[in-house]
């Protein structure tokens, strides 16, 4: 959030452009070693294990005379007579202008006597009193956003982070402005750090507008993270904000969240069909849903919009994962979003200004497979079972929204697929439930804290208690598994577990007995033509207390890779692609950073008609299943860098660097690499920055040959 009176709207150059298999598998993997580093465990504070909801005035007040305590009395009432906390918000927030321009005399800061009569701690009892949680502002700066320059946290991190406990704060909004060129990872742990020291369980929400690309390095730091700059109430301002973060599915997980801003939802500058659009894109991503409208005067349709509990169910859906784009062929996009029980949410999305018939199928969406499907539109209700057609005439800047159930089990999609994403075809676990990229905890869902085995966090996994039994259905899909295994760390050094892996009936690795105190032990299964795997924990003879086993970065392999023969990489479908400026580019250099807006790949004099234009940093993933021997490919900084600009290109099968051109530069000539990937399942092509940051890094992956 900025001042919407001083600086203009930035334009964010570290975006990154993600395009997601919908495995719901990152473009990282654990199992399998790593091929950069790996994807950060999220802040381990038990909160938001999915995305927060509530209210934030900014979007409707700014610092205007209407902010003020009656107001967010007023709020915290309609919540519980409009039925908004019985749909799942619970969080009133403050945002700029509750303070007073001065902290006093101790250096704390204080709130504006005149629209905060009662104090912020009674307001916060207030809305305690309705079973709700209270929230506040600030920035990571010297100054918070607005003109008047109000105080920031900038160097009072603890002293403020321990007034707002006193006052009973369950939320920080923590802005960047007037932030004095102050590294932001540095500013944002500082404070992150403070509120873990108070004692208090504050959700922590990141608002530096992707400036420096928090997807990458906020997950252990906060429980989101904004992506973009300021959202405003129009249909062009909402709908670019969603192409931005659209990208990013893979890095959403439970307790960590993309936050493409607050919801316009109600403001009077788009249409109900816009409205629509909006709140279902951000269900489809994963996105907080934070209600940006004066509830007091709200039509009804705000609230048959706020409070449709279908769609907030895809948001608030248990497994965590942002829904990812499948199609967006001239404005018509369509996106599929994992859920939990082995079901879709998929969104059809017409960009543009007329009407339009928007089609695909459960195949494409990621559930290809069974008998029959029932399909249920989220807005009309209206439910259908059939062959898996998805379909509607959507009108202009309209979205229909569905979810989609498989009527039999599915086989897991081609790729490489994370067990914890996956449904369960059967559980049982002698403690609590068996958690999902957590560990095993206590009794109730979500109390486990990151898997960790002798020190090392995996941000996926399945955390169980001994003795235990977790089945998937593989159909005869899949070729292998492989996963760590060991007691948690949150044992303490006691428990003490067997681990087995059973291909239907038949075991197919044992780790003998592993105790709290050992290293964890690696495990690989072959499960070729396997109908079901089952995971299978025992206690290893002295009881079960702390028998806590950790199923840690499990992953499956699962389908054909290319077929026989050589082909070029940029005809291939990727499993996922990351890139720091703009969309990865096929056959032509990364460009600006809009889709197909490059030119030739040329490196230092030489062109090429086939290859991968990327930025760093970058990383793009190839599912090989096992079936391709090498790769052949020149790489190059792109002429169109003018010289400028420094990578570093490296090849990773399985996790395993197998080839590094070593730092380019913008006049360096191209290198020839080659690549042994015999045997491996997956390809990572990974560029780095060369040490002077990414302007410039245009770096051509130019005539890459894969051979199988």
């Amino acid at each position: 959030m900025r001042s919407r009176r001083s600086a203009p709207r930035r334009r964010i150059a570290s975006a990154l452009t993600a395009l997601a298999l919908l495995t719901g598998a990152g473009a990282l993997s654990t199992g399998l070693q790593l091929a950069t580093a790996p994807p950060a465990a999220a802040l381990d504070n038990g909160l938001n294990l999915t995305p927060q909801m509530g209210f934030n005035n900014w979007n409707s007040t700014w610092c205007g005379a209407q902010f003020n305590e009656d107001m967010i009395k007023g709020i915290a009432d309609l919540f519980v007579s409009k039925g908004l906390k019985a749909a799942g918000y619970q969080y009133v927030n403050l945002d700029d202008c509750w303070a007073l321009p001065l902290r006093d005399a101790e250096g704390n800061l204080v709130a504006d006597p005149v629209r905060f009569p009662s104090g912020i701690k009674a307001l916060a009892d207030y809305v305690h009193g309705k079973g709700l949680k209270f929230g506040i502002y600030s920035s990571a700066g010297i100054h918070t956003c607005d003109v008047k320059g109000f105080p920031g946290g900038l160097g009072h991190e603890q002293q403020d982070a321990n007034l707002w406990a006193s006052w009973g704060v369950d939320y920080l909004k923590y802005d960047n402005c007037n932030n004095m060129g102050i590294d932001a990872q540095k500013r944002y742990k500082t404070m992150g750090d403070a509120l873990k020291k108070t004692g208090r369980p504050i959700l922590y929400s990141i608002c530096e507008w992707g400036s420096t690309g928090p997807w990458n390095w906020a997950a252990p730091v906060g429980n989101s993270w904004r992506t973009t700059g300021d959202i405003s109430d129009t249909w062009q301002s909402m709908i670019s904000i969603a192409q931005a973060n659209q990208g990013l599915a893979n890095y959403a997980k439970p307790g960590a969240f993309n936050d493409p801003d607050m919801l316009e939802v109600g403001n009077g500058g788009m249409t109900a069909t816009e409205y629509r659009t909006h709140f279902s894109l951000w269900a489809e991503m994963a996105a907080p849903l934070m209600i940006g409208t004066d509830l007091r005067m709200a039509e009804p349709e705000t609230f048959e919009i706020l409070t449709n509990a279908d769609v907030i169910a895809v948001d608030q859906d248990p497994l965590g994962k942002q829904g990812s784009v499948v199609s967006s062929a001239n404005g018509l996009v369509v996106m599929s979003k994992p859920l939990a029980d082995g079901s879709r949410a998929v969104t059809l999305t017409n960009e543009g200004s007329y009407d339009a018939t928007i089609t695909t199928t459960a195949q494409t969406v990621g559930i290809g497979g069974a008998n029959s499907y029932t399909v249920k539109d989220l807005w009309s209700k209206k439910s259908t079972t059939g062959d898996g057609t998805i379909s509607a005439t959507v009108p202009g800047h309209g979205t229909a929204m569905f979810r989609v159930t498989p009527g039999s089990p599915v086989s897991p999609p081609t790729g490489m697929t994370y067990l914890s994403d996956l449904p369960f075809k059967s559980v049982t676990n002698y403690w609590g439930p068996v958690e999902r990229d957590r560990s095993n905890g206590d009794h109730v869902a979500g109390d486990g804290q990151a898997i960790t085995l002798r020190g090392r966090s995996y941000p996926k996994g399945l955390g169980a208690h001994a003795p235990s039994e977790i089945a998937f259905h593989l159909g005869g899909a899949c070729k292998n598994l492989v996963t760590d295994v060991g007691v948690d760390d949150d044992a303490y050094g006691h428990g003490s577990v067997v681990f087995r892996i059973y291909k239907d009936d038949t075991l197919v690795a044992d780790s003998g007995t592993l105790t709290g105190k050992d290293p964890a032990k690696h495990l690989t299964a072959d499960l070729t033509g396997a109908t079901t795997v089952r995971l299978v924990a025992t206690d290893a003879g002295d009881g079960t207390s702390w028998d806590h086993a950790d199923w840690a970065g499990a992953r499956l392999a699962c389908g054909n890779g290319p077929a026989a023969g050589t082909h070029p990489l940029s005809g291939l479908a990727w499993s996922s692609a990351g890139n720091s400026w703009g969309p990865v580019e096929k056959d032509m250099s990364n460009g600006d950073n809009q889709a197909r807006d490059g030119a030739t790949i040329t490196i230092a004099g030489a062109t090429y008609e086939k290859g991968l234009g990327v930025n760093a940093f970058s990383e793009i993933v190839y599912y090989l299943g096992g079936s391709c021997s090498s790769l052949a490919t020149d790489v190059g900084v792109d002429a169109e860098a003018q010289g400028r600009g420094t990578v570093s290109f490296e090849i990773y099968a399985d996790g395993t660097k197998v080839a590094d051109s070593g730092r380019m530069t913008g006049i360096t000539p191209a290198k020839h690499l080659t690549a042994d990937l015999t045997g491996a399942y997956e390809l990572h092509l990974v560029v780095t920055d060369g040490g002077d940051g990414t302007n410039s890094d245009h770096a051509d992956w130019a005539n890459p040959v894969l051979s199988c």
